[in-house]
């Protein structure tokens, strides 16, 4: 039986008076008592940790089991009921869709609005789905490629503005953004290598025979240069700002036979010199540092009045004069009748330029306004823009006429500015070689 507390010092008096009578001496009774107050301290803190520790088990359970109840009961509710979470998904009302519009085109109306074919369409998809597919989640579907890649079409070749398509195709102005970059990245990182290159081998060859058709020996390739319009940019703006009093950025391309780009070299601001452009291009620096100072393989060259012809570009007077980038004779001196033929031909030839350049810009449209887009992704636009019009002259989808009169830029004023003739030309080996292909023209067609 525990000793009751309560009663004071009832009990060690008791014990004590026991004690006296039995002769025990009174400070070992004192040492008694306060060794039974001691220990009875103890026992009353031990009762109180046990009480405590089960007090908290309790509430432990207690915790536990309402947590329990409630994950089972959020779980039977998830299998039988459908969560809809319009935080995730704005709801963009029953208006018109493009998309769903667009899967009942016939090949000709596919083809007026998203400027190629149906055929080349799935030709596309099926080079770009591993990089513009999303995966599913479980909060939403993600849009699937073909829209995707309807979307950067209507972008590429319309002059729309996001808000207009993200309202055409029922989707955010973020996501066409966000769009437009992924499928422009996409057909760089998948395409770009296979569609632009300058040619080699039995590729090079075909090249040549087709200038020396168009009267033009030894030609792999004209080049040019034209200014894709952009929005003043916020740094260093007057950079950007031509002759032509608009803000742009430049594309140095060389073009083939077959209006294809074989050379591409896009974003250096709108008041660089076209000469300026191509000492900082690696077409340039290719040439430069081959040892024989010759783009193309020398052994296609040929050899007139002991002179050697090698294979070679052709440019206009905004260029430099080089043994691989031959140019006509300028306006500076009085011409002779086969320097004046030569420059004939040669610009006849170099036309080849300009027709891919109007057949880009009148397929793609997005080249011929200021556009809503920051100033470093223009370069990669303009890329991607001529690996698709490659695609498209490769796979014979034709360019329609009538996208001639979409490029024709008098309604936005944005004339190409003119020619600014290259100065640093100084007589080398570049004059032998043009001076011996004036002379024996004729002759080098024939061999």
């Amino acid at each position: 039986m525990e000793p009751n507390l309560e009663e004071g010092p009832s009990l060690p008096a008791a014990l004590l008076g026991s004690l006296l009578s039995l002769g025990v001496p009174p400070d070992l009774g004192a040492q008694m008592t306060e060794l039974y107050r001691l220990q009875t301290a103890l026992m009353r803190r031990r009762r109180l940790r046990e009480v405590m520790e089960r007090d908290r088990r309790r509430r432990q359970y207690l915790r536990r089991r309402r947590a329990f109840l409630l994950s089972s009961l959020a779980g039977i509710l998830s299998l039988i009921t459908t969560t809809r979470r319009p935080i995730w998904v704005i709801d963009r009302g029953p208006g018109q869709n493009l998309w769903s519009v667009a899967e009942q085109f016939d090949d000709e109306e596919w083809k007026a609005q998203f400027r190629i074919s149906k055929a080349t369409f799935g030709f596309l998809i099926e080079q770009l789905r591993p990089a513009i597919e999303r995966c599913r989640t479980n909060f939403r579907a993600p849009i699937e490629p073909r829209r995707r890649l309807a979307i950067a079409l209507w972008w590429f070749a319309r002059s729309g503005e996001y808000r207009a398509i993200a309202d055409m195709f029922r989707v955010g102005i973020a996501t066409v953004c966000l769009i437009v970059r992924q499928v422009t990245t996409a057909i760089l990182d998948r395409m770009y290598q296979n569609y632009v290159s300058l040619p080699s081998g039995e590729r090079l060859d075909q090249t040549i025979r087709a200038f020396r058709d168009r009267c033009y020996p030894q030609c792999a390739g004209a080049i040019g240069g034209t200014h894709i319009p952009i929005a003043a940019p916020r740094e260093n703006p007057d950079d950007y700002y031509n002759q032509g009093g608009w803000h742009s950025v430049i594309l140095q391309a060389v073009v083939d036979h077959e209006l294809c780009f074989t050379d591409v070299y896009a974003g250096w601001p709108g008041s660089t010199t076209m000469a300026s452009v191509l000492s900082s291009s690696d077409l340039y620096l290719k040439a430069e540092d081959r040892p024989d100072g010759y783009l193309f393989p020398r052994e296609k060259s040929m050899v007139s009045d002991g002179v050697e012809i090698p294979v070679h570009l052709i440019g206009d007077e905004s260029f430099p004069l080089k043994p691989w980038l031959m140019k006509g004779y300028g306006q500076r001196h009085q011409l002779s009748a086969e320097q004046r033929r030569f420059t004939y031909t040669l610009t006849s030839a170099r036309s080849v330029v300009d027709t891919a350049f109007a057949r880009l810009k009148g397929r793609w449209r997005c080249l011929l306004k200021k556009r809503e887009i920051d100033v470093s992704m223009m370069p990669r636009v303009v890329a991607a823009c001529c690996v698709l019009h490659n695609m498209c002259e490769q796979l014979g989808d034709d360019f329609l006429p009538e996208w001639n009169a979409d490029a024709n830029p008098t309604g936005t004023g944005l004339r190409q500015p003119g020619t600014e003739p290259y100065e640093g030309d100084a007589y080398s080996t570049a004059e032998v070689i043009r001076d011996a292909i004036t002379s024996n023209l004729l002759t080098l067609l024939q061999s």
